[in-house]
């Protein structure tokens, strides 16, 4: 096994971790009591590491047939699990890895240009590693509470700070120190000695840290039991009444919503941010930099967690989530919280834009809203899956990429007792002739043989503008070219005007002429082999007029031929084009 952080190990340390939290996740949901009792501190985790390894593979990719810097690597590692980090836990958590990809790129750029190398640098950059995490996640919490993630983060970087020898001998003390702080935390927090469960993130991270273990060294740590009769066992230190109402149960006097967003602001902006969000609410945790930076608070008033961040800066990826509105995959007996019934059949269903998500909304399935360069990942599928509390779910990925996320979120939830059936289809207009046909009175199998069946019976084109100059099916494309796909293959290159006006750049607006004959092209290729009915749907980009061209095309040059237009709205394709 390497001694070292070199790229191969950082990346076995990424993927192991998501390993670790995948089997740990139900056991840290359910000891989840601090700050909310919402039993989803396992599973923000795993979606955190998750987002991490999928930018961790898309570094790797990016270099083949080398192999990318390990600085790089763990840069990546930090970057996706901040853009990706989901709760308080999961916030914290990127801050770390943030922390500890400051010290090991930036050292390892200064080693490699002093020509230094050996177990002793590694070892000695891996310990200011862990004390730089410890220490900007502590800096990254308004509020710090012993007791909690922090301190073990802490009691990991005492304890390699200690540790003499290699690397190896260094992640063995970090992750031996890191289990003696977990299991101090009911002593330390009032809330959970009196609930007596160990910390949540503090687990977590006690995973984390036993991956890069086995990385390093080939052995997985034993085993930390973090459930409520070993946590029961230590000793408990009576709280004082002041302390009982700092850390009460927030889930039932605190805050009512958790806000959690992406932002681009500048490093004063977000000082501003900070002040006002702690006078709004609590568990506020800011983690970032460089002008990329995720944002966690718990508020009542959501809307103005919101308006203070568009003040600050640019906003994205805004997630709302209500703590009073319950979920009867972690309600736990004592709950005071109503389960919801379950429902016999639900069809979840990832869609490419918000008019899109309206329409598979409207028409009774729950969408998944994929933004560009942001596809869902597997655990945010299965979350889905359960917020829809039904025994049989149909799951429409709507793209030939998502696939395996497909397949995995779709094992996972059939490991918790849900029966799924994962129908691939490749683009949303499969999806919506696969809804068309949706009954959910009749037998399981026979609905999903139908929608399977309508799905497959449906083409599919797409209008796209190149972004890069490449190599095509239908020949040399240029950067700004309008492109017409059929079944995910470029069939047509759009031909530029006849008055030389350029070609579009790629994200700008595509003349209405060039679209409109790149997008009769297509319906023609695709309706020479017949059908009955073309799907359009327009997106916020597409020209006016396009849509009323087309139809009149197609009632002009295709008898029999019905059209029916959809709004794609925001994030939605150029123009999607189904042929039933």
């Amino acid at each position: 096994m390497p001694q070292i952080l070199d790229s191969v190990t950082v990346r076995a340390w990424c993927a192991r971790s998501l390993e670790a939290l995948g089997r740990a996740r139900e056991e840290i949901d359910a000891i989840n009591v601090y700050p909310v009792a919402d039993g989803d501190t396992g599973t923000n985790l795993y979606l955190t590491l998750e987002s991490a390894v999928q930018a961790v593979e898309a570094v790797f990719a990016g270099h083949e047939p080398e192999l990318p810097a390990p600085s790089e690597v763990m840069r990546a590692m930090a970057h996706g699990a901040l853009i990706g980090a989901r709760g308080n836990s999961g916030t914290i958590l990127a801050q770390l890895l943030r922390g500890m990809a400051q010290v090991l790129a930036a050292e390892a750029a200064e080693a490699a240009e002093a020509g230094e190398a050996g177990d002793t640098e590694d070892a000695e950059r891996l310990r200011r590693a862990l004390r730089r995490a410890a220490e900007s996640a502590y800096e990254a919490v308004a509020h710090p509470v012993e007791g909690t993630v922090l301190t073990v983060a802490t009691a990991a970087a005492d304890a390699a700070a200690d540790a003499d020898g290699d690397c190896p001998a260094v992640v063995r003390a970090a992750y031996r120190g890191a289990v003696t702080a977990l299991e101090a935390t009911p002593g330390q927090l009032a809330v959970l000695g009196r609930a007596g469960v160990v910390d949540a993130g503090g687990r977590g991270l006690v995973a984390v840290l036993g991956a890069l273990v086995e990385a390093l060294t080939g052995e997985r740590p034993p085993t930390v039991a973090a459930g409520r009769a070993r946590a029961a066992r230590e000793p408990r230190q009576p709280a004082a009444p002041d302390e009982c109402e700092e850390h009460r149960d927030a889930a039932a006097d605190g805050p009512a919503y958790e806000v959690i967003y992406l932002l681009e602001a500048t490093d004063a902006a977000v000082e501003r941010l900070r002040a006002r969000l702690d006078a709004l609410g609590d568990s506020l945790v800011v983690v970032g930099g460089d002008g990329l930076w995720n944002v966690h608070v718990h508020v009542d008033d959501a809307g103005a967690a919101v308006e203070a961040g568009v003040e600050a800066g640019r906003p994205h990826r805004i997630r709302i989530t209500h703590f009073g509105a319950g979920d009867a995959h972690t309600a736990r007996p004592g709950d005071d919280r109503e389960a919801v019934a379950p429902v016999q059949r639900a069809v979840v269903a990832v869609v490419p834009g918000e008019g899109l998500a309206e329409l598979y909304a409207r028409a009774g399935a729950v969408p998944v809203l994929a933004r560009p360069g942001e596809p869902p990942a597997s655990g945010e599928l299965v979350q889905v899956i359960r917020r829809a509390h039904a025994r049989e779910v149909v799951l429409l990925p709507n793209d030939a990429g998502l696939r395996h996320t497909a397949a995995a979120a779709a094992e996972q939830a059939r490991a918790e007792g849900v029966r799924v059936a994962l129908i691939p289809t490749r683009s949303a207009v499969q999806g919506i002739a696969a809804l068309a046909v949706h009954e959910p009175d009749r037998r399981f199998d026979e609905d999903v043989v139908a929608m399977t069946s309508a799905a497959g019976a449906t083409r599919y084109g797409e209008l796209a503008v190149a972004e890069r100059q490449s190599w095509t099916m239908a020949g040399i494309c240029q950067a700004g070219d309008v492109l017409g796909l059929i079944d995910g293959d470029v069939a047509v290159i759009g031909e530029t005007p006849d008055d030389g006006a350029a070609p579009a750049a790629p994200g700008g607006t595509v003349p209405g002429d060039v679209l409109a004959r790149t997008a009769v092209t297509v319906l023609d290729r695709m309706l020479a082999a017949g059908g009955e009915l073309v799907t359009l749907v327009l997106g916020e980009d597409a020209p006016d007029g396009v849509a009323d061209l087309l139809e009149r095309h197609v009632r002009e040059a295709h008898l029999a031929v019905d059209t029916v237009v959809y709004r794609g709205g925001r994030h939605s394709a150029l123009l999607l084009i189904g042929v039933e």
